[in-house]
């Protein structure tokens, strides 16, 4: 609702042109009644408003990361519905703090530690310099209803129990944790942001490729191959959720080792090492 009555405010003096899109996942009884009043209270304050309505599939990849992926797509298709330049969304620095230590729980890498990036694509957030504290203080400030989601308490969602730690952290230590992840995310970020170009600019000779020179890959500097080579077998097929940091490691390690082997994939497909070539192909039982 901050980001919302900023908007409202840019878009009443002419500055910006705004649709407001609230998205109700459906997850629980309320959302509709919630959703239809943050509509209403937008257009109360001179933005056109809609509600788009999603239906979740937690799937393979869970609730969370399904309702993650139905909003982006829904928020999307409203941005190119109405011609707008720009989604925004209204993610804090606290929010940056529990995507970073989410990223630690799972022993991820750069890209991961960097977080959330101001400005990605079509999408921007722009109160990831303020913490859900503040945020919530100047809706509180100015009159503003706020509706707090029964789900953030849940702790059956492995954020939300991050965040609970999070806010132990801080006051056992003493210590400004969310600030400092933060932090974290940007200058991993730089430093992600730089390596994923050299991952690119090599990798587009192989993407797609079956049969690959081994010395395109030895070629590379170690934080670039792990790169390329993931995204070499995505390009593939091999889904890329299935795709950990260890089964990229071995495969890693036989490049460099030079040694003839292969190594199993999912879906029933492999990767062969020759002393000249890295081959894809399908395993031998289903052929």
């Amino acid at each position: 609702m901050a980001l919302l009555h900023a908007v409202a405010f840019l878009h009443r003096r002419g500055e910006i042109r705004a649709r407001a899109v609230t998205v109700d996942h459906g997850l629980q009884t309320v959302t509709a009644e919630v959703a239809d009043r943050v509509a209403a209270t937008s257009e109360s304050w001179g933005v056109p408003a809609e509600v788009a309505t999603v239906s979740i599939d937690a799937g393979e990849e869970g609730l969370e990361a399904a309702a993650r992926t139905a909003r982006y797509a829904a928020l999307e298709t409203a941005r190119v519905e109405a011609g707008a330049d720009w989604i925004l969304t209204a993610h804090t620095r606290s929010d940056q703090a529990e995507t970073v230590l989410l990223g630690l729980m799972r022993g991820s890498g750069t890209r991961s530690l960097a977080g959330m990036s101001p400005v990605s694509g079509h999408l921007m957030r722009p109160l990831l310099g303020l913490d859900r504290d503040q945020t919530e203080a100047s809706c509180t400030a100015q009159g503003i209803e706020i509706w707090n989601d029964p789900m953030n308490d849940d702790t059956a969602f492995t954020r939300v129990r991050a965040r609970q730690l999070l806010a132990g952290l801080e006051t056992e230590l003493g210590q400004p944790i969310t600030a400092n992840l933060a932090r974290t995310a940007d200058l991993c970020r730089a430093d992600a942001d730089f390596i994923d170009d050299r991952a690119e600019a090599a990798g587009q000779r192989i993407r797609g490729a079956a049969s690959v020179p081994v010395e395109d890959f030895t070629a590379l500097d170690d934080a670039v191959l792990s790169r390329v080579v993931r995204d070499w077998m995505i390009s593939l097929g091999v889904p890329g959720q299935n795709l950990g940091a260890k089964r990229v490691a071995e495969l890693c390690a036989l490049i460099r080792d030079r040694k003839r082997g292969r190594l199993s994939l999912p879906g029933d497909t492999e990767v062969v090492i020759s002393d000249s070539h890295a081959v894809f192909q399908l395993a031998a039982k289903a052929r």
